[in-house]
């Protein structure tokens, strides 16, 4: 009789060894390598399920058309591009309190009317969760509860109710029998989310996994996760603000880096219908310093108040801070805007700010970062009702920036008059209610403050 063969896993990372060592010489965790049997090796054209594997040709796949389920909240639906998609699989991040089980209680209220919902909890009663559907309005939510943090048994009840829509608050909480390790650690988290997306992909069930965040921002446990599922949405926002943001970082279904816009009030998570109105201040006249520029956050084109001070350095150590903007980014600029523009920073404290907490990463906002900068410093004030967006490049010139024109569009909805950006995103035909000044190099940008 053949030898049954063995090896050792790692209760900590799941990395495997052929024989027992006291360190994981994966995760480099001690005293963590239990025996398992090794699973049976696939013979040559066979998979593990015994079926032969058949390769078939690009052209030949014909994709289904597959049909959105909405959440009833336009902000949520917008992230998600336009719904959940049966058999999809989402990872909700953020900090603790921000919102994401006030988001998902009212999504699965909203589904429950339509959709069989069933909501696991592994972090909270269900008297707390029906004691915060009470502060939310929401009591004869039709949405069934399940307070349960054993695997098996999660899924035996997913057997059982039939639900077409799950969510786990959360991922870190569940823990398997197969594994000796403790919940919310690199072996439990893996195998916990491995076998629920198994079960979404076989059931067209949609999956939503709630996920804690470290302290530097990401999503805790293994970075399989993220690739595990189709969709990473990360929930941000101030501590001190009302308004939260929730970001798709990845989204197999839809565009990602979408931005969706809620409001915390008393009765919960509201989306905002003009997020603009967020990021720009209520100035009763133009201030020295203030320039609105307009970003791209996914498909969705936005308005945001960039804001300098540009103040002389006491001691001769002048000082560069920038929050919501790229700090390498600002340094690159002052130097361009010393090169090329003739003003010179070296003896100021320059703070740029993005108003309203976003955070803005395109480099669209080089050409309104340079002229605050310039306004604070020679106390310029820019034509009221002005928009400023372009790319700076090392030259001086000034790059043009993708979509111009539905930035233009936004704009001039919002009611503004005057537009300074690259000659290349001038719009063939005139935008009703804006007029557009086109230019290539800093001095002529310059000459608009």
């Amino acid at each position: 009789m053949a030898k049954t063969k063995t090896l050792f896993s790692c209760t900590e990372c799941g990395g495997q060894a052929p024989k027992w060592q006291g360190q994981c010489p994966h995760c480099g965790a001690w005293n963590t390598l239990v025996e398992s049997v090794a699973a049976p090796a696939p013979t040559r054209f066979e998979n593990v399920a015994g079926t032969r594997s058949v390769v078939t040709p690009l052209a030949k796949v014909t994709p289904r058309a597959v049909s959105r389920i909405a959440t009833g909240i336009d902000e949520f639906d917008r992230v998600l591009g336009d719904g959940l998609v049966p058999g999809g699989v989402i990872l909700l991040g953020g900090d603790p309190g921000i919102g994401k089980s006030t988001l998902l209680l009212q999504a699965g209220a909203a589904l429950g009317a339509r959709h069989r919902t069933l909501y696991v909890t592994g972090e909270e009663s269900a008297e707390q969760i029906a004691l915060r559907a009470a502060r939310l309005g929401l009591v004869d939510a039709p949405i069934e509860l399940l307070a349960e943090v054993q695997l098996e048994a999660i899924i035996a009840a997913i057997g059982a109710a039939a639900p077409e829509i799950v969510v786990i608050d959360s991922i870190q909480t569940l823990y398997t029998e197969a594994l000796a390790s403790a919940p919310g650690s690199v072996a439990q988290v893996r195998e916990c989310a491995a076998q629920l997306t198994r079960l979404a992909k076989q059931r067209g069930i949609v999956v939503i996994f709630v996920g804690h965040v470290t302290k530097e921002g990401a999503i805790a446990g293994p970075r399989v996760l993220e690739h595990i599922v189709d969709t990473v949405l990360y929930f941000e926002g101030d501590a001190h603000s009302s308004f939260r943001l929730v970001r798709a970082m990845k989204n197999r279904f839809g565009a990602a880096n979408e931005l969706g816009v809620f409001a915390m009030t008393e009765r919960g998570l509201r989306g905002v219908a003009n997020p603009s109105a967020l990021f720009l201040s209520q100035h009763a006249e133009g201030v020295p310093g203030s320039v609105v520029m307009a970003t791209l956050e996914g498909s969705r084109p936005l308005l945001v108040e960039v804001q300098a001070l540009v103040d002389a350095a006491p001691g001769g150590m002048p000082r560069r801070l920038a929050v919501g903007l790229d700090a390498q980014r600002l340094a690159l600029l002052l130097a361009v805007l010393h090169r090329h523009g003739g003003v010179d920073t070296s003896g100021y404290d320059v703070f740029v700010n993005a108003v309203g907490g976003v955070r803005i990463a395109e480099p669209a906002a080089d050409l309104a970062v340079m002229l605050s900068i310039y306004s604070s410093l020679r106390n310029k004030i820019l034509p009221n009702k002005s928009l400023v967006f372009g790319e700076v490049g090392l030259a001086g010139e000034i790059r043009p920036v993708q979509r111009g024109q539905e930035r233009l569009r936004e704009a001039a909805k919002l009611g503004f008059v005057h537009a300074l950006i690259p000659r290349a995103n001038q719009p063939r035909h005139p935008i009703d209610g804006i007029a557009v000044t086109a230019v290539t190099r800093i001095d002529e940008a310059l000459q608009f403050v």
